[in-house]
């Protein structure tokens, strides 16, 4: 299996409903690493997994729907525990909705998957491997 990585970073605000979050519960803030990692078994025709540009474009155009929100304030997290696991399968989702769409070029229709990493800190990090 081959794969390529590209990074970049958010930063957000977010609070938590339950006990198990503790001081976690109150409005806070944090900075993410966000790693969006694309796999496939055999290189395109072109000897790569994909265009590492379009996908750190297409990268960055997610994280700049994220960076310095609020992400109580926004509609499509109403309700929701907004936890570094569940926001790494939402980054995951975007991006495979651009490959599909075309948005990383047409060898990126050769991908079998995407993991996305967010890192929390230099000792904590979550991800979420989805297939294509």
């Amino acid at each position: 299996m081959f794969s390529i990585t590209v990074r970049d970073h958010i930063m957000i605000a977010h609070s938590f409903r339950g006990e198990v979050f503790g001081p976690a519960q109150a409005l806070h803030g944090a900075t993410f690493l966000v790693d969006a990692t694309f796999r496939r078994e055999r290189l395109d025709e072109d000897n790569i997994v994909v265009d590492i540009g379009l996908a750190t474009r297409e990268l960055g155009a997610i994280a700049a729907e994220l960076n310095y929100r609020n992400l109580d304030d926004e509609p499509d997290f109403k309700n929701v525990n907004t936890s570094t696991e569940f926001l790494c399968q939402v980054i995951a989702d975007r991006l495979a909705a651009r490959v599909h769409e075309g948005r990383l070029g047409e060898g990126a229709r050769g991908l079998s998957g995407i993991t996305v990493t967010l890192h929390e800190s230099h000792v904590a990090w979550a991800s979420y491997e989805r297939a294509l």
